[in-house]
């Protein structure tokens, strides 16, 4: 059965392309997009690339060796993915030398091996590898990780968990013929994927026909889009009509939320990844925590009865199976609508802005804000709440922790690059004697329970500022 390709992926010039534009017509569209150019004065692309242009792999053992990774075996399946083995970086040099000085495409047993999901940037925080194009700076998860732990009650959590999910950079390394099987990322997130050398094969398919790759209990989807797919299992598939690409050495791919793709190296590859979200597809992710948590309710509806907390259970499996639970969630939307909040106060009375409510900068705050308030009305008709206060944040206490004037200074150096604006920074103690007419105090000392108190709380934040939510 032959794949229906019916377009090529855009490829553009990214030192041509503003930031504007870019949202304009790829992440506000969700559409994905080549991008060229933006590599030029990455250190990786020197150091990781021998003069022959394939991986400098004598490098990575000699600088990375005793790094512990995960590393997929491209030939076995284990329930969706490929199965995943655990060694040193050194050890999966040795073999993927070995292969590549013996001429077979797999280690001794004929395995094609595939290092995946490699936490690099926060191995080697020192050793700066690359930097994160202006087109992707937006990075709600990555952002918000580098301050916060995902779980915001690690002792429910094990360590290893906490570790797998300290960030969402990643580097990808892997031999010719090594590959990934059709998927959607983590979170429906967003992710951007740089070759430093070699060259991918992308076979695409939108969101509105995922459905096409699914059996038709909508259960289980295709795993390798060129095997013989069952038509009788998966009857949608031959519907399908996908865009491909070949990404070169030095390319970036931008991912859109909820896309299906599948991937191969056509040649010895080195690649770096994130995966992030921001406020163009925070409601792709809870629309993914959703259906995962009725899905996982499902799974354990027989013992409702004889379970003590039910729900606990439920947002535990959600967490194993998602990466965040509800809770986990509500935090991080309670901590990204206080920082946009603050940075849009703060920008208010910043007298060197006369104009501030039109500056792009401004309209990037609000649109955050609005976002946030959309998804918190959705979670807020979702019955697992009801009665039930999942999470309880102090704002006052919140906005003079340290954590949190770190990431509202992270965010807001962030957005001034994204936006051409003057830097803004954070300090609680003038945030208030600058806002001496208005009455933040009370506003502040509250406390947030709940997805209605959440939007509650953003509609009179903004009425202060005489911008109706």
């Amino acid at each position: 059965m032959g794949l229906k390709i019916g377009g090529k992926v855009e490829k553009v010039n990214g030192k041509e392309l503003s930031y504007a534009d870019f949202v304009e017509k790829y992440l506000a569209r969700n559409q994905p997009v080549i991008l060229t150019g933006l590599t030029d004065d990455w250190r990786a692309c020197k150091d990781w690339v021998s003069d022959d242009g394939k991986p400098n792999l004598r490098f990575f053992s000699a600088h990375f060796g005793g790094s512990t990774v995960q590393v997929a075996d491209c030939d076995t399946k284990e329930f969706t993915d490929q199965k995943r083995l655990e060694m040193s970086v050194f050890e999966f040099i040795d073999i993927w030398v070995k292969l590549s000085s013996s001429g077979n495409g797999g280690d001794d047993d004929g395995k094609l091996l595939y290092l995946k999901d490699w936490h690099f940037v926060k191995e080697y925080p020192d050793y700066v590898a690359y930097t994160t194009p202006n087109f992707f700076l937006d990075d709600w998860l990555n952002l918000y990780l580098d301050k916060y732990s995902m779980h915001d009650d690690p002792e429910s959590y094990k360590a290893r968990n906490e570790i797998s999910c300290s960030d969402y950079r990643f580097v990808y390394m892997g031999a010719k013929g090594t590959w990934t099987p059709l998927h959607a990322d983590v979170f429906r997130s967003y992710s951007w994927s740089a070759n430093v050398c070699g060259r991918k094969q992308w076979y695409f398919l939108t969101p509105s026909q995922h459905h096409l790759v699914f059996d038709r209990y909508m259960k289980s989807s295709v795993y390798d889009i060129f095997e013989d797919v069952c038509e009788s299992k998966y009857p949608g598939f031959e519907k399908a009509i996908w865009l491909e690409c070949t990404q070169e050495q030095n390319e970036i791919i931008f991912v859109p939320s909820g896309w299906y793709h599948q991937v191969h190296n056509l040649e010895d590859t080195i690649s770096i990844n994130h995966n992030w979200f921001n406020a163009f597809n925070v409601s792709w992710v809870w629309d993914l925590l959703l259906r995962e948590y009725h899905e996982a309710k499902g799974y354990i509806e027989d013992i409702k009865d004889i379970c003590d907390d039910f729900e606990g259970l439920c947002q535990k499996n959600l967490a194993a199976n998602a990466g965040m639970d509800f809770r986990d969630f509500f935090i991080l939307m309670i901590r990204f609508a206080l920082a946009n909040l603050v940075l849009f106060y703060q920008l208010s009375t910043n007298k060197r802005n006369v104009e501030w409510s039109s500056s792009q900068l401004a309209r990037l705050l609000l649109l955050n804000l609005k976002n946030i308030k959309c998804v918190t009305e959705n979670m807020k008709s979702e019955s697992a709440w009801q009665n039930r206060g999942i999470a309880t944040v102090n704002l006052m206490k919140t906005i003079e922790d340290q954590p949190f004037i770190e990431f509202c200074n992270a965010l807001g150096r962030t957005y001034c690059v994204t936006c051409n604006h003057i830097e803004i920074n954070f300090d609680p103690n003038r945030f208030f004697l600058e806002h001496e007419g208005i009455d933040l105090y009370d506003l502040f000392r509250s406390r947030i329970c709940k997805p209605d108190e959440l939007v509650s709380f953003l509609d009179n934040a903004l009425k202060l500022v005489g911008i109706e939510g």
